[in-house]
């Protein structure tokens, strides 16, 4: 009641009066009530008070500069009485509305009667009669009585003269299609003012001192690389302001070194703060691989990797140019320039050997190259170059003859002779590392080694020449091989306890296609192969087997389940190997001639 009797009288239009319900129109609304002023729409259109113009004068004004939204009227027409009805009337003839293009595109389907009568109108017309739908004009009637229409044809007859082709390539040489091109050019040149490219043309000026083979007038200056055009093309001011220092706001120019991408540079906005030197790399330095992806790939070992030794290969690959160069050039044969290497007489060449005649030969050579060029020669790994390797790997022996005429005692080196040596000597060669040059011919030359150090290059085999080839003692073992990428049945992952149905891994509990094909027994009554293999205790096996018919004492039982115990590297035993071991047991039984277990029976 005090409220209701402090309330001020209140005067004005509420602004959300018409917007809102007000519920409690005798509370004030809370907040501090601001003046009144004007609305959008007074001050859009504001309140004209000045005295409305003379008719005289606004007929006047709706010529010159009418209302806004009212039309322009001649001040002459302005109280013509016909001037409000001519404002609705239309001139012209009233036309009706044509076919609509949805109707002209997809007509409506006419009936079978209506078919019919429109067919019997266009056989009214004698262009349908003379020739109908899917018929040619039958011009008969109108051609002369008794006339071959088989035979007889109209119009001249056409004489065949030379082909497209002869006209294209005639069969003229150059002076005669020249000389019939060049007859008749001066009757040309005056009738059709037609002249050959670059020909000079004929002004007719009848000057006493003019001569058509003479040049007047100033020649222009040009030059063959453009450089004229050039500079017509660029304006002097375009010239003058490339050779003019170019004034850049230092504040400008530090905003965009800092903030903006700038070519060859990265973006750094912060290292200003940084006190590290402009090379800093931040993160940790991770050590390259040893190998590379063509050392993966051929699986080699770490002592044949490749990565890293193509300088070293290819001054290996040099040292031995250059050795088999000398060696054709200055010995006669293969003996010869073996003998110069093997000084000692031993039949090999050694380190410090291949070292001497380096130096003999003036190979500025380091003494670990010539080690490298000793490891790459020698093929079977003994520390020395034989005459074997030596013909192979250090001459061209295609080229040179071997020296070996009797392959008894072998040939020693100079100064050494092998019948005063306590030491039998040995063959320098085998006989079987002989081998001919050509069919055709009798010489013999060293036999090929093949040195690769890629073992699945030089001794690949394909997965076809494997089937079969991994079953049984005398298979080939593919625990050494290596394998790549992710593998299809993932049995290193363990299987979910339930799978959803958007799970497409294989993790080795799925069935393949034999079990697919041939489903067991056990299927059928809903036990797999899971259950066959998982391992049970004793007391479940024992139950297991009992149900199923077994009758076996608790001690035999016993005594079965632990040597099947004993053949798990675990000790797992599952139905399937009880099962497995118990068969093995009949089998020994029926093989001995006893046979006490009878299944399905009680003893």
């Amino acid at each position: 009641m005090a409220t209701q009797a402090n309330k001020l009288p209140f005067k004005g239009k509420s602004i959300y009066e018409g917007k809102f319900f007000d519920r409690a129109p005798q509370c004030l609304a809370a907040g501090k009530l601001t003046s009144q002023g004007e609305t959008s729409e007074q001050c859009l259109r504001p309140k004209d008070e000045r005295p409305p113009s003379p008719e005289v004068i606004r007929k006047f004004r709706a010529t010159f500069r009418p209302d806004a939204g009212q039309m322009r009227n001649f001040y002459g027409t302005a109280y013509d009485p016909q001037r409000q009805w001519a404002v609705e009337m239309t001139h012209g003839i009233k036309t009706h509305t044509s076919v609509d293009a949805g109707k002209l595109v997809n007509p409506e389907p006419k009936t079978f009667f209506l078919q019919r009568l429109h067919d019997r109108d266009e056989n009214n017309y004698l262009s349908h009669k003379r020739a109908p739908l899917g018929k040619s004009y039958d011009q008969r009637p109108g051609l002369p009585k008794g006339l071959d229409l088989a035979s007889f044809t109209f119009g001249l007859p056409t004489e065949m003269e030379a082909g497209a082709g002869s006209l294209i390539n005639p069969n003229k040489n150059y002076e005669q299609i020249f000389r019939e091109a060049t007859e008749g050019h001066d009757l040309y040149v005056r009738s059709h003012a037609d002249y050959y490219p670059l020909e000079r043309v004929c002004r007719s000026y009848s000057s006493p001192g003019f001569h058509p083979q003479k040049r007047y007038g100033i020649a222009t200056p040009h030059s063959n690389d453009g450089r004229m055009t050039r500079e017509t093309m660029k304006w002097l001011h375009e010239t003058q302001a490339d050779k003019a220092t170019k004034i850049v706001s230092k504040r400008l120019e530090d905003f965009r070194e800092k903030y903006q991408p700038q070519l060859g540079k990265s973006l750094d906005p912060i290292k200003d703060t940084m006190n590290v030197p402009p090379d800093h790399t931040f993160g940790a330095l991770h050590k390259p691989d040893p190998y590379g992806a063509g050392d993966v790939i051929h699986n080699r070992k770490m002592n044949n990797i490749l990565k890293g030794k193509e300088n070293q290969r290819a001054v290996v690959a040099a040292i031995r140019q250059q050795l088999k160069k000398l060696n054709y050039h200055h010995f006669n044969n293969l003996l010869e320039a073996f003998r110069f290497y093997d000084q000692e007489g031993k039949g090999k060449i050694t380190l410090s050997n291949l070292h001497n005649v380096c130096v003999k030969y003036r190979l500025p050579v380091d003494f670990d190259m010539i080690e490298k060029v000793l490891d790459y020669c020698d093929a079977d790994k003994d520390g020395m170059i034989n005459y074997l390797e030596f013909c192979n790997f250090l001459n061209w022996k295609e080229k040179l003859p071997t020296g070996l005429d009797d392959l008894g005692p072998p040939p020693m080196m100079i100064g050494t002779d092998y019948l005063f040596s306590k030491i039998p000597p040995e063959k320098l060669i085998n006989e079987a590392y002989l081998v001919p040059k050509d069919p055709q011919t009798s010489d013999l030359t060293t036999s090929t080694i093949v040195k690769q150090i890629d073992f699945n290059v030089g001794n690949h085999s394909t997965s076809n020449a494997m089937y079969n080839s991994v079953i049984g003692p005398g298979g080939i073992s593919s625990k050494s091989f290596r394998t790549y990428g992710i593998p299809s049945v993932r049995s290193d992952l363990s299987a979910p306890r339930v799978k959803r149905l958007s799970d497409r891994t294989n993790y080795g509990d799925q069935a393949f296609l034999y079990g697919l094909m041939c489903p067991s027994l056990y299927s059928q009554h809903n036990v797999y192969e899971r259950d066959l293999l998982q391992p049970r205790t004793f007391e479940e096996i024992k139950s297991i087997f009992t149900n199923i018919g077994i009758r076996m004492c608790g001690e035999d039982m016993e005594r079965a389940y632990k040597q099947a115990a004993m053949n798990h590297p675990k000790g797992h035993v599952s139905v399937e190997s009880f099962r497995g071991l118990l068969d093995d047991i009949q089998e020994q039984q029926i093989r001995a001639g006893v046979h006490p277990m009878a299944l399905g029976e009680s003893q």
